[in-house]
């Protein structure tokens, strides 16, 4: 009877499926990594949002929102911290072009009006824009100089307001009111809304109205030729982007972690499914011997397990997706309510990343059983035979070498980010434990019986089970190998995503601790004006006072060809140099602190990172993109417990959106008397609120170490199920011999305990390589790990070793019992 392979692999499946479970859940898992961050990315590259306020107008031409740094391969391009806006002589040639009926200027910013208990915020905006949004008159008129038409404030026509501007406090008579508007907003005329607005002759966007028969295409592309370069035109979907500039951050969010996080974990997922492929075919060497034995011919056996892969990859490939885009909804649905991403913008599912999931799986699969079948489809059937019997001793001549360069390149690379600062420390860091995960899994065997041999040990005297463990364990590297290497894999990832985070807490909370000299913070999210200060520093034994602009500028990083900008906090100071060392220990480390006119103070971590020292002009953005270049005159130690940046609040207060100082900071004086001011805090009290940055990037961490962690966690569990259930021979034969169960079982956990032990162990290693340069760079500390984070870490992993290896063993005996 000629051998049909087809039919050898569907028996070896339908009668033999538990070999085949372990490798269908590590494909599986595979899938899901790659589907989710497939589906993470495809959001942010059309990642859209409708337009809701430029709905009624069909072109609308709006600054880029990100800044285009450098040239050649070493371009990037980065948004900027609030809204880039145009110049306002953009509108008159805007609304010149054949085709526009006419060209509306749209600015919007925040206001605040006296109130009981405090102020009120309001949201201003142009009249002239009505005509494309289409609120009403409900009473009065349009609003001429001096005027305003007011929505959801009680004013009625007539009625005197006076209203806090970033320009001032500005007292207007009520033209006219609007109704069905929700949230309190004003409106002036268009010219006095772009004085008010804080960034005089900038203005937010322009509206472009069609003439009769006019296409929207014909008129943005007039609109385009005419203003160059100088602004983007968008229509349809398009418009919201430019009405809602966070979009452009949560697509660069969602791609970050769809391409930059999703590469990582697909590279790991991937190569974890091909070790669970290569341990499976492994496994039956014994199987594979006795049909070269037989006479099978080495292509009959590649295309055996070439035929298995595929009818169990696809399968577990699709079934992937499934749980991919419940894990993809999951997340993006945690991202929009952290605010990072737009609640207009949607998930977008395709086909395609689902389709690129299930073929890396089933590619993965055919190539890890490929590599597996090369020796035991080539060698000899004598030989064979004998090989299957005990364990292949020799290491691969490919692999050995790959691994110890992997392990050179990562120690060198750890010197490298040890001597680097800032993100240059944390891109090299991020190296080290790519480079020395890498060295484990492929030198897996030689780490397996290097902690066999050391482990065992003291393994040898605690009885017959435990040195039999021992005896075992170094007998059977390989085996021993694919169980670490997951397990080395889950601490390493988790502890050095977990513990970067940990570790900036850490030091932020002390810098901030040891940084707050003031006495009272007062706080208020509708902003004070400008005569706020003035009037604390007023108030009754205050000694020192300054208002506080809270902002976020870019600064170049990096040096010769490769420069990039990175994102710093910024505080712009109301009030002297002198008043705010009263309120702030910034512990200046050189130069002395100033506020004046072009200077600035910068963080001495943030300075060592950009090349910075004191005297040097720095290049950099402010919020809205606009590029200045002020003095270095000194730096200070606790920038990432306070501020990274100080400037003076003048410097930036033109280019955000909301230009009202938002804390009041003052040494002396009482709560009672600062109270009509806002809410007040004393020092104890107050907390410095994150970025959203931060905030989304320390949850991001945690959810990748979940995910990585979590991921890396069931193939560890996988692999020491699919080792113990290969072993029902050999646990039959110590039944047999005379073994108890119970020994047989404390033999089983003692291995157990061994393999846990050094995946925990070089999984701490590694983090630590990891984590003491990266965070020696980003903040000057060393990692700060919680003893009992790391004690619930180190827990778990051995409670996950235990159960996964003692209840297939209990099974595994009860069937050779």
């Amino acid at each position: 009877m000629s051998y049909v392979p087809n039919g050898l692999a569907r028996a070896a499946v339908r009668f033999k499926p538990a070999a085949f479970v372990g490798t269908f859940v590590a494909l599986m898992m595979a899938s899901l990594i790659v589907s989710a961050c497939g589906i993470l990315l495809e959001t942010g590259l059309r990642a859209s949002v409708p337009p809701e306020r430029y709905a009624g107008a069909p072109v609308v031409a709006a600054a880029d929102q990100r800044i285009h740094y450098g040239s050649g391969d070493s371009a990037s391009t980065v948004s900027v911290p609030d809204r880039a806006r145009l110049d306002a002589s953009l509108v008159a040639k805007a609304g010149a072009v054949p085709g526009a009926r006419k060209a509306v200027v749209d600015v919007t910013f925040p206001v605040t009006l006296p109130a009981e208990g405090g102020t009120r915020a309001l949201t201003a905006h142009g009249w002239g824009s009505t005509a494309f949004t289409g609120e009403k008159l409900t009473a009065g008129r349009a609003p001429a100089a001096g005027e305003a038409v007011v929505a959801g404030t009680g004013a009625r026509v007539g009625d005197r307001l006076t209203l806090t501007t970033a320009a001032g406090p500005k007292d207007v008579r009520v033209s006219g009111t609007v109704g069905g508007t929700g949230a309190p907003t004003v409106w002036f005329t268009d010219a006095e809304a772009v004085r008010a607005s804080g960034h005089p002759g900038r203005v937010d966007a322009i509206a472009v109205l069609p003439e009769d028969g006019v296409r929207d295409g014909a008129l943005a592309s007039r609109v385009a030729d005419a203003l160059g370069d100088k602004a983007e035109v968008h229509t349809g979907d398009d418009r919201g982007g430019a009405e809602d500039p966070s979009l452009t951050e949560a697509e660069e969010l969602l791609t970050g972690l769809g391409g930059s996080f999703g590469g990582i974990a697909a590279m790991v997922a991937v190569f974890t499914a091909a070790g669970t492929v290569a341990l499976s075919v492994g496994q039956r060497a014994r199987e594979f011997a006795l049909l070269r034995a037989i006479g099978t011919t080495p292509r009959q056996v590649r295309r055996t397990i070439a035929t298995e892969t595929l009818l169990v990859a696809p399968l577990a490939g699709v079934v992937g997706c499934l749980p991919g885009i419940a894990l993809a909804s999951w997340w993006f649905g945690q991202l929009k309510d952290r605010g990072a991403v737009p609640e207009a913008v949607d998930l977008a599912v395709s086909w395609l990343p689902l389709l690129i999931a299930a073929a890396t799986t089933v590619v993965t699969a055919l190539a890890a059983g490929y590599l597996a079948a090369r020796r035991p489809s080539r060698i000899k059937p004598g030989q064979a035979l004998s090989e299957a019997s005990v364990e292949r001793l020799p290491v691969g001549w490919i692999r050995t070498p790959l691994g110890v360069g992997a392990v050179v390149g990562g120690i060198v690379l750890s010197r490298v980010a040890a001597t680097a600062t800032g993100e240059d420390a944390a891109n090299a860091a991020l190296g080290v434990v790519m480079l020395f995960m890498l060295a484990v899994a492929l030198l897996g065997p030689l780490v397996a019986r290097g902690c066999a041999a050391l482990f065992g040990l003291p393994l040898r005297g605690a009885g017959a089970s435990a040195s039999l463990a021992a005896a075992n364990s170094r007998t059977n590297a390989r085996r021993l190998a694919s169980a670490i290497t997951p397990i080395v894999l889950a601490m390493a990832f988790a502890s050095t995503l977990v513990f970067m985070h940990t570790s900036e807490e850490k030091v932020a909370a002390d810098q901030q601790r040891d940084g707050i000299t003031a006495d009272h913070i007062v706080s208020s999210p509708a902003g004070f004006g400008p005569a706020a200060v003035r009037e604390a520093a007023r108030t009754p034994e205050v000694e020192a006072a300054v208002g506080l602009l809270k902002t976020s500028v870019l600064l170049p990083m990096g040096s010769g060809g490769d420069r990039w900008l990175q994102s710093a906090t910024a505080q712009g100071v109301t009030g002297t140099a002198g008043d705010l060392a009263r309120v702030q220990d910034l512990k200046v480390e050189t130069g002395r602190l100033a506020l004046g006119k072009g200077q600035v103070a910068v963080d001495a971590t943030l300075a060592d990172s950009a090349h910075l020292k004191t005297g040097d002009r720095v290049d950099m953005r402010l919020p809205d993109g606009t590029r200045t270049r002020p003095t270095v005159v000194a730096t200070y130690e606790r920038g990432l417990g306070l501020s990274q940046i100080t400037l003076p609040a003048s410097a930036v207060r033109q280019h955000v959106t909301a230009a009202l100082d938002t804390e009041i900071w003052t040494k002396g004086g009482t709560a009672a008397a600062l109270a009509p001011l806002g809410t007040v805090h004393d020092r104890d009290g107050y907390t410095t609120a994150q970025s959203l940055d931060r905030e989304v990037n320390a949850w991001a961490n945690s959810v990748m170490a979940a995910v990585l962690g979590g991921f890396a966690a069931v193939a560890a569990a996988n692999t020491l199920v699919m080792t113990v259930l290969d072993r029902r021979r050999e646990l039959g034969t110590l039944r047999l011999i005379g073994s108890t169960r119970r020994q047989v079982m404390r033999m089983i956990r003692w291995e157990a305990l061994l393999v846990t032990g050094a995946g925990v162990l070089i999984g701490t290693a590694i983090a630590l390589a990891t984590l003491v340069p990266m965070m020696r760079g980003l903040t000057g500390e060393p990692p700060y790990i919680p003893p009992h984070l790391y004690a619930a870490f180190a827990g778990a992993t051995l409670l996950l070793g235990l159960t996964a290896t003692t209840l297939p063993a209990r099974a595994a005996l009860k069937t050779t019992s």
